[in-house]
């Protein structure tokens, strides 16, 4: 828990937060509209996105299904019977005048996510809850100077809101719990969880207290989308609460939007609550009512998630924590590190993926997906430092003539004459020729400074190319010398 040092003492920052994760499905909640990414504007609208008079909404399964195995991947209760509800608000991009959601009895009720913080300590937090709700629209600001038009291509698209606790106490575990819960969603395959799409969005709800003192008064930052500006968002709203209250001043509870460019936080509009929205059930919508046994068969067919994954990977390949978390991060890495580690050394496996192959994906700002280098070559490059083809130093040139070209590594030694010299008598040759010219500083070497026999191999491989085999140039170096 990190405190703020304020003028006159410390004050603790307590965050909860509000997670809208657009479900991964081909329809729409409640109509069979397109839900694919970048369309033009307004092309997938069905007569119920719309509001037309007299359209009812028909659930989509496969949405419940996806919000049901969220559930299940949080740790969480799933509630047998839910019911939806009108929210009702009003807005240009809002056709219906209001929004189908849940209130008071949700598909998912609490659950629990465990936080994996920069000091390798975890820390539990909790789940309040998981409901199901259609999209709004876009209002579109920016296609004419002076009118707003609107886009309802998102306009129904299902959206998850998975809301915390007022567990996490600084930015840096707002973070971590974001970072944390879309591994999560990625690896269910419920949300593609790309925070520049909008289809992951948080709300982080902020307030300050004295250690110890009841909650202070709290005020919402809307529709954040990046974990950087999430984390840049709490620590300045919760500073200038802080100050705020130190100069004698109330908090007001409302909601205020993160301005990125000035990297602050500024008032939208007073913050309304459960009954500024007058909820009651739809008429149009009958309750939830799901069985048992189909809860429990979406149970049995999730897919092995992050922590699980970590343990695994700590227990048979010899990880670390650290390198452990670097891996599972992301379930696209995850499975390349798999791939490239099976039948081979875990740890020298995660060596090349965490250092050589993330290098150059970070100089050229491409996920794993893109990689130059597939799991399968870095494979066979690994083969050929085991069975002696190459050395570890050699090996290093041909990983960046593979990310160059996309040859694979056998085809490069071959190509460039990189074999590893195994020979002793040509690693001798090169041995005499190097010692030929070092007369004095065999003499120095044998008189006490054993630190030249670093200075011999370096010699000796350079005579090579960096061919030679260097345990053969150790023992034949340390023979000659001795």
């Amino acid at each position: 828990m990190s405190l703020i040092e304020g003028r006159t003492g410390q004050w603790e920052v307590v965050i909860g937060l509000e997670v809208h994760a657009q479900v991964i499905a081909k329809a729409k909640l409640f109509s069979g509209a397109a839900t694919a990414f970048g369309a033009e504007p307004n092309t997938q609208v069905s007569t119920i996105d719309a509001a037309f008079p007299g359209m009812l909404p028909v659930l989509n399964r496969f949405c419940v299904e996806q919000a049901v195995r969220t559930g299940l991947g949080l740790a969480a209760e799933i509630n047998l019977v839910s019911v939806f509800a009108r929210k009702n608000y009003f807005y240009p991009d809002l056709p219906a005048g209001y929004q189908i959601s849940q209130y008071d009895r949700p598909i998912v009720g609490k659950g629990r996510l465990t936080l994996d913080l920069a000091d390798g300590t975890t820390r539990e937090i909790g789940i309040t809850r998981l409901h199901l709700e259609q999209d709004a629209g876009k209002s579109l600001h920016d296609q004419h100077p002076h009118a707003t038009f609107v886009d309802l291509n998102r306009a129904g698209v299902a959206l998850m809101e998975i809301v915390s606790e007022p567990d996490l106490r600084s930015a840096e575990e707002a973070g971590a719990y974001l970072r944390k819960l879309r591994a999560i969603l990625r690896y269910l395959g419920t949300c593609d969880g790309n925070m520049e799409e909008g289809n992951l969005r948080c709300d982080a709800n902020v307030s300050v207290r004295r250690s110890g003192a009841a909650l202070g008064t709290r005020c919402e930052i809307k529709n954040v989308n990046s974990v950087r500006f999430v984390m840049q968002a709490i620590e300045y709203e919760a500073r200038r609460q802080v100050e705020l209250l130190e100069d004698g001043g109330t908090i007001a509870q409302e909601t205020r939007l993160f301005d990125a460019a000035r990297g602050i936080t500024r008032p939208m509009r007073s913050k309304e609550e459960a009954h500024d929205y007058r909820y009651f059930p739809d008429p149009d919508l009958l309750p939830l009512v799901l069985e048992e046994s189909w809860v429990k068969e979406i149970g049995a067919r999730l897919p092995e998630l992050p922590d699980a994954k970590k343990a695994r990977f700590i227990d048979t390949f010899d990880l670390s924590v650290a390198e452990a978390d670097l891996l599972v991060a992301e379930k696209a890495t995850a499975d390349y590190f798999e791939a490239v580690a099976h039948g081979r050394a875990g740890k020298i496996a995660a060596n090349w993926v965490t250092g050589d192959l993330f290098g150059v994906l970070n100089k050229r700002g491409v996920g794993i997906e893109e990689s130059p280098v597939a799991a399968a070559a870095l494979g066979e490059l690994l083969d050929l430092i085991a069975d002696g083809t190459i050395s570890g130093r050699i090996a290093k040139d041909v990983f960046a003539a593979m990310a160059e070209t996309g040859e694979g590594a056998k085809a490069i030694v071959q190509a460039r004459g990189l074999r590893q010299v195994t020979d002793s008598g040509a690693i001798d040759a090169a041995i005499e020729t190097v010692l030929a010219r070092e007369a004095d500083k065999i003499a120095e070497y044998r008189s006490g400074k054993d630190k030249l026999f670093g200075y011999f191999v370096g010699q000796v491989m350079k005579a090579t190319g960096g061919k030679a085999n260097p345990a053969l140039v150790n023992e034949r170096l340390r023979t000659r010398l001795g």
